[in-house]
């Protein structure tokens, strides 16, 4: 799942089995490259995804949401590669 320049990437994890939601919110975040964006559409607060990425992927990721229920709007915004630690920006 990649985006066309100036396309948003959406996923409404409504649609998706529950055990394969975070592996599938996840994998699509690896793909993004700085300054892309995922949104992501669930039925509840998504407190959980929000906590594991603040504590896993410390400032990689911005979060904004842009609904508050019923429905929950969340913007994923790749800030930055976690990278090799060179000044790559991760593309080894």
């Amino acid at each position: 799942m990649t985006a066309k320049l100036g396309e948003v990437l959406s996923i409404d994890v409504r649609e998706i089995p529950g055990a394969q939601r975070h592996r599938r919110i996840f994998g699509t975040l690896e793909t993004l490259e700085p300054g892309e964006v995922l949104h992501i559409i669930v039925d509840h607060d998504p407190i959980p995804l929000r906590m594991h990425l603040d504590s896993h992927f410390t400032g990689l990721f911005g979060w904004e949401y842009l609904e508050h229920g019923p429905l929950w709007k969340v913007e994923l915004k790749r800030l930055k590669h976690d990278g090799c630690g060179c000044s790559c920006g991760g593309h080894h």
